[in-house]
C-alpha cells in the first residue's frame, strides 16, 4: 500500500481544515515548495495536492505554490480542486502534474470524465468525497443526490481505474477512517481505492492495508507528529 501525504493550499500556504470546514483552518507553513520536501526528504514516493480554493471556487486558483512543488520535487504529484474543465486539466497536466483528480465533475460532467479517462487513462483520477454516505461537491459546500457507492461504480462503469474516497466527518478529526465505507467499495472487480480522512495511527495504516486499499493519503497525524512518515514506512513495511 502507497502512503501519500497531503498538501492542501488555502491562499497560497499549506492548511489543514476540520471535517471540511473553510472556518476551522489551521495553517501550517508558508511555503508549500519546502512542505513537499519536507515528504520527500522522509520517503514519500508520491504527494496528493489539492487546492482548496479552487475547489470552492471551481477553478484552479494556487497556481504557483503548485508550480513550485512540481519543480521542486522529482516524485510524481497528484492534483485535485477546481478541475471542472478539459482545459484546466489539460493545463495540470502540461505543468507537469502526474495524476488529476476529478470530484465535483464526476457528479455533474460524465461525459467530460469519460473523454478525459478515454484520452489520459489512469493518470485520471476520480475522488469521491462523501457525507453520511452522500457525495458531496463545490468543495464540500454543497451536497449532491448521490450515494458514494452509486458513483462509485458509475465512475468504472466510465473506465475510471482509481478512485479517492473521503469521508468528510472523519477528515482532520484524527479519530479513525471509515473502515465499514472502505470496506463496501474495496472488491478486486472494482477500482483501485485510496483511503483518505480520520488516519490517526499506524494500526488504522495496517487495517487499510489489510482491506486491500491501494494508498492511504495521510494529513493531520503527520502535520500533528502523530507517527513521521519514515516510520510508518519502516513499521508497516511499506
Amino acid at each position: 500500500m502507497e502512503l501519500i501525504p497531503a498538501i492542501d493550499l488555502k491562499d497560497g500556504r499549506c492548511v489543514r481544515l476540520y471535517q471540511g470546514d473553510f472556518a476551522q483552518t489551521t495553517v501550517y507553513g508558508d511555503d508549500p515548495a519546502a512542505m513537499a520536501l519536507r515528504w520527500v526528504g522522509q520517503g514519500a514516493q508520491r504527494l496528493h495536492v489539492v487546492d482548496l480554493d479552487g475547489a470552492r471556487d471551481g477553478r484552479p486558483t494556487n497556481h504557483a505554490a503548485i508550480r513550485a512543488i512540481v519543480r521542486a520535487v522529482a516524485i510524481p504529484v497528484q492534483l485535485g480542486g477546481g478541475l471542472r474543465r478539459e482545459d484546466d486539466v489539460r493545463a495540470a497536466l502540461d505543468l507537469g502534474v502526474a495524476r488529476v483528480i476529478l470530484g465535483t465533475a464526476a457528479v455533474e460532467q460524465s461525459a467530460l470524465v469519460a473523454r478525459l479517462v478515454a484520452e489520459f487513462g489512469e493518470q485520471v483520477i476520480v475522488g469521491v468525497d462523501a457525507r453520511d454516505g452522500l457525495v458531496a461537491t463545490a468543495g464540500w459546500t454543497a451536497t449532491a443526490p448521490v450515494l458514494a457507492t452509486v458513483l462509485v461504480q458509475q465512475m468504472a462503469a466510465l473506465g475510471v481505474r482509481r478512485v479517492i474516497y473521503t469521508d468528510i466527518s472523519r477528515d482532520g478529526t484524527l479519530t479513525e477512517p471509515n473502515f465499514a465505507a472502505l470496506t463496501e467499495l474495496i472488491h478486486p472487480a472494482g477500482p483501485a481505492i485510496i483511503a483518505s480522512g480520520g488516519i490517526a495511527q499506524l494500526e488504522h495504516l495496517r487495517r487499510l492495508a489489510a482491506l486491500g486499499a491501494e494508498g492511504a493519503i495521510i494529513g493531520k497525524a503527520l502535520y500533528d507528529g502523530k507517527f513521521d512518515l519514515t516510520a510508518a514506512l519502516l513499521d508497516c513495511g511499506f
